[in-house]
């Protein structure tokens, strides 16, 4: 049996790598087509674009490894049963359950992989990338001068803009020949500067940029002043352009986390806070109807218990409130009293309501993290009685089964999780009726393996399609009938 154990899992474990490879690369590819415009003319060196391909791969691999499992267990138990090694094995008295137990055993494996990897890789991964994103996004152009042409030079410190050519440019030492700037940032004078060469340099900051200019002359026409020109002469002149520099700003922190950039930990950590919270406006409702009722009744309303709380108070003849505590006599009657506890059960109801939400949501993600991992043991569950039901569908089945289930089940989970959103189920179903449905179908195809071993006749794609067609003849003459 341990020869089978082993032999069944090598056999498992080609298919499940090209698989796992050929699906992320494509799903991987698209993703980042998706998210081409935030790097494109950003000028990005490779570290960061490196750094952005590989904070984006991980939520496709959480995607893509469940779907992988399925694909290889459907491609390997067919290709066995159509090799009739399934069928020699159930004729040396292995019951085909047992074939399935080292797949079931690597499933376990892998769901635990995948656990760990939704609690600990994924969402650090998708924080990391959202403050990447988040400071792209806020990166100017690439500012980068080029020879021969007049360059157009955004600045922080100039009303207008500032035009530049040089003849050449040295991008090792920063060098320029014959420098022509043309100044019209103030719109009340037109100055362009000449230079034989010059030299530019950044700040230390990376933000502004610094031409030092030699040999050179300045022609200002003032246009306030019909006929007026200025002519100036220079050595060395420096002119600084402040604002150009295009490094990118990275955030220490950055922005908060949302739930999908949660731990199991972190998730649990933010329900308990917003029960505590919940807690509160329940007890400061409840506080605030006991002073209506005895102020109604005409009673001393009770001791606050809150230490931020005035001290309890007490009506005197006229209608009036006295504060024990403070002594000082406020106004309001039992109209304004009963007013202002209707509005603050309304607020209070939807602190309650949005409270309750956002713990629904934290509840949903933890859910989502273990039951996409759980996913994993479900799929060798259905995967495997697929497989030997068709032998001879080859590749073309695997694809069509695989995509199926995939869909239905990632369908599944966003419409669950839509629901949990709005209230009209629990977390728990939200993430599970998936897994539960498909454990359930899975268990019943397992249960009917011993039926489908014995022959690898038939079960290719043609049949599948020949059969749903005269489903679909024969549903449509029953309902022409009626």
């Amino acid at each position: 049996m341990r020869i089978i154990t082993k032999y069944l899992i090598r056999q498992h474990t080609g298919p499940f790598l090209f698989a796992f490879s050929a699906l992320t690369g494509l799903l991987f590819l698209n993703a980042v087509a998706l998210r081409m415009d935030d790097l494109v003319g950003k000028g990005l060196p490779w570290s960061v674009i490196g750094e952005f391909l590989l904070l984006s791969l991980p939520h496709t691999v959480a995607l893509t490894l469940p779907m992988a499992i399925l694909v290889s267990v459907l491609y390997t138990f067919s290709e066995l049963t159509a090799a009739n090694e399934i069928a020699a094995m159930a004729a040396g008295g292995i019951k085909p359950f047992r074939i399935l137990l080292p797949l079931l055993g690597v499933g376990t494996i892998l769901a635990g992989v995948m656990l760990f990897f939704n609690d600990r890789v994924l969402p650090e991964a998708n924080h990391r990338l959202k403050n990447l994103i988040i400071d792209i996004s806020q990166k100017s152009p690439t500012f980068v001068l080029r020879e021969r042409v007049i360059n157009e030079i955004e600045t922080e410190d100039r009303r207008g803009a500032v035009y530049l050519q040089a003849a050449t440019i040295d991008r090792v030492t920063n060098e320029l020949t014959k420098v022509v700037i043309y100044d019209l940032s103030d719109p009340s004078a037109h100055r362009t500067t000449y230079a034989t060469r010059g030299t530019m340099a950044f700040s230390d900051n990376r933000s502004d940029l610094y031409l030092t200019l030699y040999d050179g002359d300045v022609l200002e026409a003032e246009q306030g002043r019909s006929g007026e020109f200025n002519r100036s002469e220079f050595d060395v002149q420096i002119v600084p352009l402040r604002g150009v520099g295009d490094e990118l700003e990275r955030r220490e922190g950055g922005v908060g986390r949302s739930d999908r950039e949660m731990s199991i930990a972190l998730l649990k950590a933010e329900i308990d806070s917003r029960a505590e919270n919940l807690d509160r406006v329940r007890q400061q409702s409840l506080r605030q109807a006991q002073l209506t009722i005895t102020d109604a009744l005409g009673y001393p309303p009770p001791e606050s218990t809150e230490p931020n709380q005035p001290e309890s108070v007490s009506r005197d003849r006229a209608g009036s409130v006295i504060g024990r505590g403070s002594g000082q006599r406020l106004t309001a009657d039992t109209d304004d009293l009963t007013r202002q506890t209707a509005l603050t059960g309304r607020q209070n109801l939807s602190r309650l309501t949005a409270l309750q939400s956002a713990s629904d949501q934290f509840r949903v993600e933890i859910h989502k993290k273990y039951a996409i991992a759980f996913a994993c043991i479900v799929f060798v569950l259905m995967g495997a009685p697929l497989g030997i039901r068709f032998p001879r569908g080859g590749i073309g089945t695997v694809i069509v089964a695989s995509v199926a289930i995939f869909a239905v089940y990632w369908a599944g989970l966003i419409g669950g999780e839509n629901l949990a959103n709005e209230g009209v189920v629990t977390p728990f179903w939200a993430m599970w009726t998936a897994d539960l449905i498909f454990l359930g179908v899975g268990v019943a195809l397992a249960a009917r393996m011993s039926r489908t071993v014995g022959t690898n006749r038939g079960g290719g794609l043609s049949e599948v399609l020949f059969n749903l067609s005269n489903f679909g003849r024969r549903m449509t003459t029953h309902y022409r009938k009626t």
